[in-house]
């Protein structure tokens, strides 16, 4: 069953740079994903759906913590009850002190082979080790593990 969720510009670059942004509508729908995310990406698939966050309130205090693509990502998530897909240690904090349920580009994987959509983690985290993203040792343990890999 697919969840809905707000996706941050980290993991919609990762998945970009190792060619598998296939993975996020097959396991999320609605992706939804704000304004500034878009701009920090740079491009617009199809499947996303951006939508502003509402409170402007909410955004400018979240700014004074995080980047304005995260805290847009953040006050949709709050604003709509749903899932957000972070990978900023300090953004995960603000989420989850806001009680949002965050997930990070290593939890996609995870969810996506548990799908059925990839058969195993390893090469992709290979391949965004590669491509500059960084996943911490004991986080690609951890995920190796989980996975049974």
């Amino acid at each position: 069953m697919k969840i809905a969720a707000v996706v941050d510009s980290t993991c919609l670059i990762g998945l970009e740079r190792i060619g598998r942004l296939d993975i996020l509508p097959a396991i999320l729908d609605p992706i939804l994903v704000p304004p500034a995310v878009v701009s920090e990406f740079g491009s617009h698939p199809g499947w996303l759906t951006v939508l502003s966050p509402v409170n402007s309130g909410t955004v400018a205090a979240l700014k004074l913590i995080v980047d304005i693509g995260e805290a847009e990502a953040i006050a949709v998530a709050q604003e709509r009850g749903c899932r957000i897909i972070l990978d900023d240690r300090k953004a995960r904090m603000v989420a989850q002190r806001l009680g949002i349920p965050v997930t990070g580009t290593v939890g996609i994987l995870l969810k996506a082979k548990g799908a059925g959509v990839i058969p195993t983690v390893l090469p992709l985290l290979d391949a965004l080790d590669a491509h500059n993203f960084h996943v911490s040792r004991e986080l690609r343990a951890e995920a190796l593990r989980v996975a049974g890999e």
